[in-house]
């Protein structure tokens, strides 16, 4: 193992931020993952499971058990660790302009196309060679003028010619859950019955292109612009959300690694024979049908159900006091699912997500994710 160490473009003059990668393996030799923890800053539950990660995989390297290659970032986001604001943490966002670091990633589809034009051919693999160069060369060239942006595209580097791409989380109050594209459905439930999930929420796209939607969605781009070629969907990237942020114990971080060793052996880059699939915790549903719990007003919090809970269209999801009358108002559900996460507050302003239900009716349109 090495720690590579990345200097970040200086926010002002005497400020420098660092990005550390542990490298694994050996590179070039089988699939490479890409596994990056708390891109919101101050996710504790996913440091927590890059720790116990590397520390397996350490001993994995030393016993020759690492057939390919796995690097970890045990904490994406070095800026928006450093903010704080009157002693409460802000790392969600860009304090500079509002941006939430998980937003905004570059599509590199376009110039990715435009690299390959005319130089596919009726080999998958040698195709995939050659647009993982391309993304390559093309993440190399994303301009950056401030910290974020470097943070983004350095972020993009890493991953972008990554087999697998881990991006970890965790929510407010939440049970564990993923984020996938559609066409990835099949890795995604392996991964999600290996760790326990609750939910595993898919979508083609889900809107603002976050981190794990810019690592895996140019490849079902590139297959159709390119269809008289085959082009594999040679990168699964997927946001897991490790439960909520009190949600921090070495038992839980060792048993989240350990799945995502599995996962790594069953895709080829740890030795060993793959132990069988335990049941599944839920079945997938879409992105677009889960509905988010919104408060029309600036309201007392009092919640109904747990996270983790099934519930049933018309049941109470919270009750919202308002200080100046008293009065209370309960939201209610409009379909059936799993509640998979909720915040971890109990005030919440005009338009502020509560909760949310992995449903399978009533879907949405537009931008899915929270802001």
């Amino acid at each position: 193992m090495h720690i590579e160490t990345i200097y970040l473009v200086g926010t002002t003059p005497g400020t420098q931020h660092q990005l550390c990668i542990h490298h694994f393996g050996t590179p070039g030799r089988g699939p490479k993952a890409t596994i990056q923890a708390a891109l919101h800053a101050d996710e504790v539950p996913a440091i927590l499971v890059a720790h116990a990660l590397c520390e397996r995989l350490l001993v994995l390297e030393a016993a020759g058990e690492l057939i390919g290659e796995v690097q970890v970032l045990p904490m994406a986001n070095p800026l928006g660790l450093a903010q704080e604001v009157n002693g409460q943490h802000q790392g969600r966002f860009d304090l500079r302009d509002g941006i939430n670091f998980n937003r905004g990633y570059a599509d590199l589809t376009d110039t990715v196309a435009a690299a390959v034009q005319g130089r596919l051919g009726p080999n998958a693999a040698a195709n995939v060679q050659a647009i993982r160069a391309a993304l390559r060369d093309a993440a190399a060239a994303l301009p950056a003028s401030n910290a974020a942006q470097d943070l983004k595209r350095r972020l993009l580097q890493t991953a972008i010619d990554s087999d697998i791409v881990l991006d970890l989380h965790c929510d407010g109050e939440a049970v564990l859950h993923l984020y996938a594209m559609t066409a990835q459905q099949s890795l995604a439930t392996e991964l999600g019955t290996l760790l326990g999930a609750r939910a595993i929420l898919l979508a083609e796209e889900s809107g603002d292109s976050p981190f794990d939607e810019a690592c895996s969605r140019p490849w079902l781009l590139l297959q159709r612009r390119f269809a008289g070629h085959p082009i594999p969907p040679a990168c699964f990237s997927t946001t897991v959300e490790l439960r909520g942020e009190a949600d921090a114990s070495h038992e839980l971080a060792g048993l989240d690694a350990d799945a995502i060793v599995e996962f790594l052996r069953r895709r080829g880059i740890v030795a060993g024979v793959p132990a069988a699939l335990p049941a599944a915790c839920c079945e997938a549903t879409p992105l677009s049908c889960s509905e988010p719990i919104t408060s029309p007003a600036g309201r007392v919090v009092v919640f109904r159900v747990q996270a983790g809970q099934l519930v049933q269209a018309g049941d109470v999801i919270a009750d919202l006091v308002c200080p100046e009358t008293g009065v209370v108002e309960s939201l209610r559900a409009t379909s059936a699912g799993v509640v998979y996460a909720r915040i971890a507050t109990r005030w919440a302003a005009a338009g502020k997500h509560l909760a949310k239900i992995a449903g399978k009716t009533h879907p949405r349109s537009g931008k899915l994710l929270s802001p």
